[in-house]
């Protein structure tokens, strides 16, 4: 069983807790009640009190208190109370005149308001039970990642053996190759590096600015190979190599430019990038023209996974103060990208 395992679930915990109230409800009426009764007071008891406590952390709590409707959630409670009380207080008093009474009893009406009033501590331990099950959730979800961090690094170690395979023999192959095409070596070389970089660099939570333009690079090199006709590529650089920022930041208005940006039969492809450091911030632009008749790419470019995943990576990342910009201007295709720098 998980519960003797060392991993109890959030079920399991009020399971626990509502058999245990209702075996000290038992015991503390058998001694004067009587197995009988006081087996069927504690059931009723225990589910009367359950319905108080889950109707308030489960709909009352988050339907109208955590929207700022506190009236509401006053009325409600109050409602919720009476409900519960007199609910009790007639089934409590119907058993007991049809099997325990000697003779039958009135129900009065301070009997029930005495009924009603036991249940506000009920409902005030509520609040206690309401933290506990989000302490308790919160562990729990605490436990899972790292059970799955934990296998997640093990698959990682078991994938390393074949990437590591795969880069000797890329190594074979490009000193085979160098001899005869040293371009073709060198697209073996960049190979090389790009899947290095995904296998080393991109799992890591810093990266050297020197890691990441040499991954670009390697990645516009290849690319290249699909272009009928050469483009015209600007790279403009002014950083500090040593400069430690999160992987695969620039790569996503890099990877747009050869998606969306490029007509690959074509005559004319201009393409200017930017990377400019100053102390506080990185700043990265890219610029490219647009395709004829590829216009329609460009809401692609802007509303696809990668755009959107980038910007809530941003937002996990820096919180409100990185900028992102990707706008059509003219006949050109503007990115624009600025993170601070700690």
């Amino acid at each position: 069983m998980q519960v003797f395992s060392g991993q109890i679930k959030v079920v399991q915990v009020q399971w626990l807790i509502w058999v245990t109230v209702a075996l000290l409800i038992f015991f503390s009426l058998l001694p004067g009640d009587g197995f009988a009764q006081s087996a069927v007071y504690s059931l009723i008891n225990t589910l009367i009190y359950a319905a108080i406590i889950y109707g308030n952390i489960s709909w009352l709590y988050p339907r109208y208190y955590e929207k700022g409707n506190y009236l509401t959630y006053l009325a409600a409670s109050i409602a919720l109370l009476l409900i519960t009380g007199m609910l009790r207080g007639c089934i409590s008093w119907a058993i007991y005149n049809a099997y325990f009474a000697p003779k039958p009893i009135p129900m009065s009406p301070k009997i029930m308001f005495n009924f009603v009033i036991a249940g506000l501590l009920v409902f005030l331990l509520s609040h206690i039970f309401r933290i506990a099950i989000a302490y308790f959730k919160l562990k729990q979800q605490t436990e899972d990642i790292l059970l799955q961090k934990g296998q997640a690094e093990l698959q990682l170690l078991k994938a390393q053996v074949q990437p590591h395979f795969l880069f000797n023999t890329l190594n074979n192959i490009y000193y085979e190759a160098y001899r005869e095409a040293p371009r073709t070596a060198g697209l073996i070389e960049r190979l090389s590096d790009i899947m290095r970089y995904f296998v080393d660099q991109s799992n890591q939570e810093l990266v050297s600015l020197r890691t990441e333009i040499e991954f670009i690079e390697s990645y516009i090199e290849l690319e290249k190979i699909r272009i009928r006709n050469s483009a015209e590529i600007h790279f403009e650089k002014k950083y500090d190599p040593q400069t430690l920022i999160p992987p695969m930041l620039l790569m996503t208005f890099v990877e747009n430019i050869f998606k969306h940006g490029i007509d690959k039969s074509g005559q004319s492809n201009q393409v200017s990038l930017s990377l400019i450091q100053s102390e506080k911030e990185l700043r990265f632009e890219t610029c490219n023209k647009i395709p004829y008749r590829q216009e329609d790419s460009l809401s692609l470019a802007t509303a696809g996974s990668g755009i959107n995943n980038l910007k809530e990576r941003l937002h996990l990342l820096y919180g409100g103060r990185a900028e992102l910009r990707a706008l059509a201007e003219d006949s050109c295709y503007r990115s624009f990208l600025k993170i601070p720098l700690s």
